[in-house]
């Protein structure tokens, strides 16, 4: 049994090659990828190229602890980009972290300390009755005609459509002959300018000179040049509005076109709608739509606005649920829904129904956001970090090497050239996580950078001492390099799975930048695995043939006398065994 370990073990000590070739194949799959992914730079985070960082974490009021949900949290970090991105911050980043945080990075820009004061601000939503809608273009391309009614003079297309849900069948033939519709061009909305702007059918003019009759001015002009294919614009329309003000909104048709609205009085809040559900009805031709249930109050609040509008024509028989100052949906009645429950149908694919639902649910959720770190850099601040950090990790690693080349010599030379393979390694996997998973390399992941040069060359440190064991014990090099390395392999494991299990229990309870550093640690520690495993061992186990490390050499690191090495160890033979005794000799 002994000769064919004895045949596996040199089948092993003779094809080191194999594991160097591995590596080698998996640092130019990696590098090529990074080139062919064109980011051949980690991405930095905002502490180093410069921005505001924003922790949120959602706070329930009392009682309404299951509003905090992935639903609603995701619907949040919708609503918050779209507030970052409509102020012009571009690459702004609204990502969950853990049940109830949502981070905003805001890259350096203009707008950034107004993107901060908007993305804590709970989300608003409000059903506004409609007074006047037209396509939106640049100003002075509209050309809506004039008439006394305020109806609309074009083709009207069923598109959103609120019944009371429960006899949604019945009502779905009694609709009017002209409906609200986003696609409609050319409406009249001169006297509706001019007219009080409620819901209640007739179009009173304010009297001259009154107050009334100066912000129905206001309003008219902020409608006149309101141009809703302009972002900025967009993001400014209905600023500083209150719940019992008119304004002025920007909403998004069916085809893409953007449409801008005059808009009455909030009539229903947000808060007055207890559910809303996207479903599939099967008993119509409506496909996909989306329910809605209000509270007590809001049941009778909804039915006071639609039997108001119900008496009107298009499209001030519409309502529009509006969200931050934007238009989601403009669904129009035909009668007063009373029922405390109401459907919004039309050509909606499932994923329109969804996202409308999650939209009427948050805002009726009492979901508030408090701020829990606020971080603001400079891109000059945040490149003396990196400077200083890197000069940190260079520093390090000068003691590292010259702390090896004293103690280790010539085994130095296998111990950095692994550290320059895991650094390598970790630059490039760096670099490909930024596109991939959204990875930032912020200050404290290059701090957990610096102390994994630590873990690594403690790793070769483990395994040295144990080679140089087994030659004090009289060993000589290549068997020492075998029987070293399964001890030495035992305890880089547990000391690495440690480091691991702490950079992981890191990652989890913590929030914010400290993420960095915990993932940081945790990718170079299994790195230092993969480098031990695949490099340093069987690099190692090469050298152990090279004249210069098997004789000894002074230099080696690897000198017997220097290393107060006991004598060979040898197999003490036994006696040849005397044989009978002759009785004549005895």
């Amino acid at each position: 049994m002994a000769a064919p370990k004895k045949g596996r073990n040199a089948s092993a000590q003779s094809k080191p090659g194999r594991s160097l070739a591995l590596i080698l194949i998996a640092i130019v799959a990696l590098t090529g990828g990074m080139f062919a992914s064109g980011h051949t730079t980690p991405r930095l985070g905002i502490d180093l190229a410069g921005g505001t960082s924003i922790t949120l974490r959602a706070v329930p009021e009392a009682g309404q602890e299951s509003a905090i949900n992935k639903t609603n949290m995701d619907t949040a970090v919708e609503i918050m980009e779209r507030r970052v991105n409509g102020l012009g911050v571009q690459e702004s980043e609204v990502q969950t972290q853990g049940d109830r945080n949502i981070i905003v990075n805001i890259p350096k820009g203009t707008n950034s300390k107004e993107a901060r004061e908007q993305v804590g601000t709970t989300a608003k939503l409000y059903f506004r009755p409609v007074v006047a809608t037209e396509l939106s273009g640049p100003a002075g391309t509209a050309s809506p005609t004039p008439s006394a009614s305020g109806s609309a003079s074009g083709k009207a297309t069923d598109k959103d459509k609120a019944t009371d849900k429960a006899t949604d069948g019945e009502k779905a033939s009694s609709s009017p002959s002209v409906s609200a519709s986003s696609t409609t061009q050319g409406r009249a909305v001169t006297d509706a300018l001019k007219a009080d702007p409620s819901p209640s059918g007739s179009a009173t003019p304010s009297p001259s000179g009154s107050a009334a009759d100066d912000d129905s001015s206001k309003l008219q002009a902020a409608y006149a040049a309101l141009d809703c294919t302009d972002e900025s614009a967009r993001a400014k329309a209905g600023d500083g509005a209150k719940p019992q003000d008119s304004t002025v909104a920007c909403g998004q048709n069916s085809q893409g076109q953007w449409q801008k609205y005059i808009l009455g009085p909030a009539e229903v809040d947000g808060t007055d709608v207890d559910e809303a559900k996207a479903v599939f009805n099967t008993q119509t031709a409506a496909g996909w739509t989306v329910t809605m249930d209000f509270t007590d109050g809001g049941a009778k609040k909804f039915a006071d606005i639609t039997g108001k509008l119900a008496q009107n024509q298009s499209p001030q028989n519409q309502f529009a649920i509006v969200l931050d100052n934007e238009v989601v949906s403009d669904p129009y009645v035909s009668q007063a829904l009373t029922g405390g429950n109401a459907e919004i149908s039309g050509n909606f694919t499932q994923e329109e129904a969804q996202s409308l639902a999650n939209m009427l649910s948050y805002g009726a959720l009492p979901l508030t956001f408090k701020e829990d770190s606020v971080t603001t850099v400079t891109a000059a601040l945040g490149g003396e970090q990196l400077q200083a950090g890197l000069i940190a990790g260079a520093i390090g690693l000068a003691l590292v090497v010259i702390y090896l080349l004293v103690y280790y010599r010539g085994l130095s030379f296998i111990a950095v050239a692994s550290l320059l393979v895991s650094a390598a390694l970790t630059y490039v996997i760096m670099s490909l996580l930024g596109p991939t998973i959204g990875f930032a390399l912020n200050l404290p992941a290059v701090c957990g950078a610096i102390v994994a040069i630590g873990i690594t060359a403690d790793s070769f440190i483990v395994y040295f001492e144990r080679v140089r064991d087994e030659i004090r014990e009289g060993r000589s090099l290549r068997p020492a390099v075998e029987r070293a390395w399964p001890r030495a392999r035992r305890t880089i494991l547990v000391s690495d799975f440690v480091s691991f299990l702490a950079a992981a229990v890191l990652f989890i309870v913590t929030v914010g930048k400290v993420q960095g550093f915990a993932f940081t640690l945790g990718l170079t520690t299994l790195l230092d695995v993969v480098v031990v495993f695949l490099f340093t061992k069987p690099l190692l186990t090469l050298m152990a043939r090279r004249k210069f490390f098997a004789s000894g050499h002074k230099w080696s690191g690897l000198d017997p006398k220097s290393l107060g090495a006991k004598p060979p160890l040898r197999r003490t033979r036994r006696p040849a065994h005397p044989g009978p005794v002759d009785p004549k000799e005895a």
